[in-house]
């Protein structure tokens, strides 16, 4: 018996498997254990909130994957994976924070009795969900098998999206239309900034049409003034101000597929300096999307918005995007390629990058960001409508 709840039909999931094999044949693999749990989704269809237990997947080179988690999420498995249940297993509860036990224990017993006590198996040395307990147990478990880093091999395979994914990721898109302009619209003078984001999180769950929202892989980023200045705070129960420029980092989610997407607005009348790099930010963003073409390269797009940057005195450095689909907290990029100077990725038809040159001044912020889809032919498509400027609100 499977599931009718997967997100996609079983002929997509065979697509990225064999996608997935064909790079662990390249590394010389016999299996993979996948901790991420965007790549536990993208492989199987698995969707819970369980991720703070030991779970992932074992992918071998025949059959269908086996999804491998606590015994009570062996039933949400059983309702959201793709595959036939006896290929969804789990472990007891005398695991759970065990000092005596540890899941890895049961883990290396499935490996064993699949013939991979000698194996080359991979693993994702360089990931939130597989921590160094669990690889110190796998490992002395598994004392015969040989263990490689295989961090981001599955991620990479997920670079190029699908039909099916596009399409979510356009569904994703509307509702972060829909959830931008809730925030343009709420931010007025004395509003307090939590009430503003309970409405972006309404906005965000209430989704558009029938296309209900899911929960975003990273909460709202809403700073004003001088913590605008730094990129990654959230909120807290001050009134917003006069004098301030707010930026919002936000994405509408559809069935853990997301289209980020940033602007800034201003309360009162904001200083010249503010509307001179606004305008130089714009005719940068305005560059980086036009060299986002196939068979250009992700470096492309940075050194296209950086010329312009230096062309009007404006200093700015680091990465400035990144792809995005499928993710869960705490990140909604993908880990891989990467929009900056140093990076040499081919762009192709089908990537989905959030391209994000925002600019942080010493005594405020300024986000304008887009998700951006690689055509086939001439520069990217940005999937997001939202007009792109600075909001001034007197």
């Amino acid at each position: 018996m499977t599931t009718h709840n997967a997100a996609f039909d079983t002929s997509e999931y065979e697509r990225r498997i064999a996608k997935t094999r064909a790079a662990m044949s390249a590394a010389g693999l016999d299996a993979i254990f996948i901790t991420d749990p965007s790549n536990q989704a993208w492989l199987t269809g698995y969707d819970g909130w369980s991720f703070y237990v030991h779970q992932g997947v074992i992918l071998t080179m025949d059959g269908e994957p086996i999804w491998w988690g606590r015994h009570m999420d062996m039933m949400g498995g059983r309702r959201t994976c793709w595959m036939q249940h006896e290929n969804i297993i789990g472990y007891g509860d005398h695991f759970i924070q065990s000092t005596v036990f540890h899941p890895m224990q049961d883990l290396a017993t499935h490996l064993k009795a699949r013939g991979f006590e000698r194996g080359r198996i991979g693993v994702e040395m360089e990931n939130y969900y597989y921590s160094a307990k669990a690889h110190a147990v796998l490992t002395e478990e598994l004392s015969e098998a040989t263990f490689i880093d295989a961090t981001a091999l599955v991620n990479w395979q997920r670079l190029i999206k699908s039909a099916a994914e596009i399409g979510f990721i356009r569904k994703a898109a509307s509702i972060s239309e829909k959830v931008m302009s809730t925030a343009i619209e709420r931010a007025e003078v004395g509003v307090r900034k939590n009430d503003l984001v309970a409405d972006i999180m309404h906005a965000s769950i209430s989704g558009v049409g029938d296309d209900w929202g899911d929960y975003p892989a990273i909460v709202p980023l809403t700073p004003s003034g001088l913590d605008a200045t730094a990129a990654h705070l959230t909120w807290d129960g001050t009134p917003m101000r006069s004098g301030e420029a707010t930026f919002f980092e936000l994405s509408g989610c559809y069935r853990r597929y997301h289209a980020p997407i940033c602007r800034t607005v201003f309360l009162g009348t904001p200083p010249d300096e503010v509307l001179r790099v606004e305008a130089a930010q714009i005719e940068g963003i305005t560059a980086g999307l036009d060299a986002a073409r196939a068979g250009n390269r992700t470096s492309d797009i940075a050194n296209a918005f950086m010329q312009v940057m230096k062309k009007h005195g404006i200093e700015r450095s680091g990465r400035m995007g990144y792809p995005i689909g499928l993710s869960y907290p705490p990140d909604w990029g993908e880990r891989t390629a990467s929009i900056r100077s140093e990076d040499e990725t081919i762009l192709e038809p089908g990537m989905t990058f959030h391209f994000m040159p925002a600019l942080w001044m010493d005594s405020w912020g300024l986000e304008t960001t887009e998700t951006l889809l690689i055509q086939n032919e001439g520069p990217a498509e940005t999937l997001c409508d939202i007009e792109r400027k600075l909001f001034v609100k007197n």
